[in-house]
């Protein structure tokens, strides 16, 4: 429970050890609570430990668990599915959760910050166990009310461990962003949910709308269409719920580092391991001393946090240490709610490489301090005297040896990925520092506390609470919001803008279909002219040999013999196949044609040509979009007309010409010659019109089969189109939601900048806000300008302005620019 929520509170770690303390808990038990910690790759998993409590001490077992998780004072989103998820292994219903949890909320109603926590929820706990009689829960009640504010704030006192960064300017500064915070947190609180609700709608109607499409499958002649377009669209939506979800995490992570950041002024330190962090942790806190030294750097992979009167410090993970990936990530988790960035180098190792993590600070428009830690080994005692002797030698700047090569690269290097260079540098020496706090160097601490030069950067951060405060406060819970919204509008923006191109792309695509599609009618029906020709020119070729050979036949011997001549021609299967081989070159063709436009679009959205740009729907396989069956081109296996029998009448009408010529007086060879012919001239004749027919109905039959491969393409074009405008109107309608929301926080946010400059405060109102900000443009970490309706005379000049907020900043009145 003290992991859920991946951030590591100072006295969580404390109330743990010594519960382990209290009950005795055995040397094994505390090697696995050190692994939980590490999160090392063979600690226990919670399933294996959930399962070995049995039903009797379940409930005990989940009030203790909700008391660690309010511990800290929060019960955090991820602390609540650490619940839940320990219900399920136990097959707890919702209801007994909820009874609980319920229960919890009498002990502590959730109140405004205030400048004071004497009534915190970190009493909660205690409220919760009180009268369980078990050992581990006494113990936890003993040390839950150890921790509990008002006796922290006593012992921390009484042990004279009071941290740095404190004094009565201090405690003015925490009240006056205290008060801040929770104006500004309930702007950027409804801006967010608002975001989350905008996308929450838009999976759903993409869903609404997908299902709309389906559903008409079984409209009469156009389900084959509707089946293939619903199906692709299926797709297009599936790719888009991917990306919609990942947004909505992100925005509700978000509002969970803003509840988080809500009662503190919080200060990250961060940087590539060994660089010094929780050494400036422990110096600045008088606390994590345990934490530092060879081999103890890892203690945790968590960010840990340690709190005092309102102030917040947090110490993530080395960044590019072994497992990096998951620190980085763990350590960008702390950025939203961080008001200050301290970005720890050291001067033995600058890379480019360890700065381009600042690219995340500039997008999350994060204020920035660079800490150089100027290493020496003052544990060899000679270095230590020289050093005593002369502390400034190592922070010149201008020799050989100089600080001043670091810091020009510091610069250099930073401002490629922080765009600006308003940042400061200060030059520290840590170890120097932490050795002013260690008993074996009492007689020289302040000599070595005042040689370390921390209070350099201690004074920076004074200057960064107590005078600039409040605007950090802002530019944390209503600057950085804007962004977090931002983020899943400019991807909206993207989308809207790719789907608008793919549809202008389809109807482009689809007139080159209906030009490729006519062109190949065209060329095949004239293939099924010839080819019917042909045959056809073979059975008159072989009317006057036929018409010799048989000219004495009787009836019945001339309807035998063409029929068997017509076999022998293969004249009926030759116009079948020719039909048949038509309807197959005719599919393949168009499938060919389909084919390429499908590749069209795909090297289209792989480059980016005519504008199309499709790089998030990379799963999106567009020869496949438009890849269409057989069963929607309307196409049968095989395409015959009706010629089931040779054509009888010809040879009927020949016998009837034979007996007529037989009665009268010629010699044999007038016979033979005027038979052949009366035959010839009546086979030719009728096969002729039979030809004609035959031709006739083939273009007939082509042109319906023709217009129903035609009708049945346009429809699915048509039908694709129709559900790519309308997915492109849901993104479109959720762009400016979203539009609407990062412009109304930029002008509550810009509303904070133009107070602070007149150095002023009033409430946050609504008419105020916009009777004052006409409008806001902003580039996130490099510049915003800020148009407002009337002349104002500012307090702060135009550099301490860009300075402290770290960005180009332009105020215009539109007043003095008519």
């Amino acid at each position: 429970m003290v992991c859920a929520d991946e951030q590591i509170h100072s006295e969580e770690a404390k109330v743990l050890r010594e519960l382990a303390q209290n009950t005795n808990v055995g040397i094994h038990t505390i090697e696995e609570m050190e692994k939980i910690l590490s999160q090392d790759e063979n600690f226990i998993s919670v399933e294996n430990v959930a399962r070995q409590i049995q039903q009797g001490e379940q409930s005990e077992a989940m009030r203790q668990l909700i008391a660690m998780a309010y511990i800290d004072g929060y019960f955090s989103p991820l602390e609540r599915e650490m619940v839940d998820h320990v219900a399920k292994i136990w097959n707890w219903s919702n209801s007994e959760v909820e009874r609980l949890l319920e229960q919890t909320e009498t002990f502590s109603r959730v109140k405004p910050a205030t400048d004071n926590r004497d009534e915190s929820k970190l009493s909660v706990g205690a409220c919760l166990l009180k009268g369980v009689d078990s050992v581990l829960s006494r113990a936890l009640v003993d040390n839950l009310a150890k921790v509990a504010p008002e006796n922290l704030g006593r012992r921390i006192e009484q042990l004279r461990k009071e941290i740095l960064l404190a004094g009565p300017e201090y405690d003015d500064a925490i009240k006056r962003c205290t008060v801040i915070a929770n104006e500004d947190y309930k702007y950027a609180e409804n801006s967010l949910k608002s975001a989350y609700s905008d996308l929450v709608s838009l999976a759903k109607n993409l869903k609404k709308y997908t299902e709309a499409i389906q559903q008409k499958t079984s409209s009469k002649g156009q389900a084959n269409t509707v089946k293939e377009v619903a199906k692709q669209l299926e797709s297009t939506r599936n790719a888009l719920m991917v990306e919609t979800l990942k947004e909505l995490e992100g925005v509700r992570e978000s509002l969970y580092a803003k509840q988080r950041a809500l009662q503190h002024f919080s200060i990250a330190f961060i940087g590539k391991t060994k660089a010094g962090k929780s050494t400036l942790h422990a110096i600045i806190t008088g606390d994590g001393w345990d934490a530092i030294g060879v081999g103890k750097q890892r203690t945790t992979r968590f960010n840990r946090v340690y709190e005092w009167k309102n102030i917040r410090i947090i110490d993530t993970p080395g960044i590019g240490a072994p497992g990096g990936k998951s620190d980085e990530q763990i350590a960008e988790s702390i950025i939203e709610e961080s008001d200050v960035i301290c970005y720890v180098v050291t001067n033995d190792s600058i890379q480019e490489t360890e700065f381009k993590f600042l690219q995340l600070l500039k997008e999350k428009a994060k204020p920035l301090i660079i800490l150089l830690n100027v290493k020496n080994n003052l544990r060899d005692t000679r270095r230590l005297e020289h050093f005593l002797k002369d502390s400034d030698k190592l922070f010149v700047m201008h020799s050989a040896s100089g600080l001043s090569g670091h810091i020009e690269r510091i610069r250099r290097y930073a401002k490629q990925h922080y765009d600006n260079d308003y940042f400061e540098v200060i030059p520290v020496m840590l170890l120097a520092a932490q050795m002013s706090r260690e008993t074996e160097h009492q007689q020289h601490k302040d000599k070595l506390f005042k040689a370390s030069r921390i209070q350099d950067f201690l004074d920076a951060i004074r200057v960064s609470l107590v005078e600039h405060g409040v605007i950090r406060r802002s530019q944390t819970l209503l600057g950085s919001t804007v962004v977090a919204i931002e983020e899943p509008n400019k991807w909206v923006t993207e989308q809207v803008q790719a789907y608008q191109d793919l549809t202008k792309s389809l109807k482009n695509m689809r007139n080159k279909f209906q030009e490729g599609v006519t062109k190949a009618s065209r060329e095949n029906h004239e293939y099924l002219i010839y080819e019917i020709k042909a045959v056809f020119k073979d059975a008159f070729n072989t009317i006057q040999p036929f018409a010799e050979e048989n000219w004495d036949a009787d009836e019945n011997q001339l309807t035998s013999k063409w029929e068997s001549r017509l076999r022998i021609l293969n004249f009926q299967d030759r116009l079948n196949n020719a039909f048949e081989e038509l309807g197959k070159k005719f599919n393949h063709e168009i499938e060919e044609l389909l084919d390429e436009i499908g590749t069209e679009l795909q090297l289209m959205a792989r480059l980016g040509g005519e504008n199309f740009n499709f790089n998030k729907q990379k799963n999106i396989n567009f020869r496949d979009m438009v890849r269409i069956g057989t069963t929607l081109l309307g196409i049968a296996t095989s395409i015959t007309m009706l010629f089931t029998a040779p054509p009888l009448g010809i040879v009927m009408a020949i016998g009837t010409i034979v007996s007529i010529i037989t009665g009268f007086f010629k010699s044999k060879k007038e016979k033979q010659r005027e038979a052949a012919e009366k035959i010839s001239q009546s086979l030719n004749n009728q096969l002729e019109e039979y030809q004609q027919k035959t031709l006739t109905k083939a273009k007939e039959e082509f042109i319906k089969y023709y217009d129903s491969v035609a009708v049945n393409i346009n429809n699915y074009f048509d039908e694709l189109i129709y559900g790519i405008e309308k997915i492109s109107e849901q993104l479109a309608k959720t762009k400016s939601q979203l539009d609407s929301s990062t412009n109304y926080l930029n002008r509550v946010y810009a509303k904070r900048i133009i107070d602070w400059c007149l150095d002023k405060y009033e409430p946050l109102k609504d008419e105020e806000i916009i009777k004052t900000i006409s409008k806001v443009q902003r580039d996130f970490g490099k510049s915003i300008t800020i148009q407002i309706s009337s002349d104002l005379h500012f307090i702060r000049n135009q550099e301490i302005i860009n300075r402290v907020l770290q960005e180009d900043v332009s105020i215009i009145s539109l007043k003095t620019s008519k």
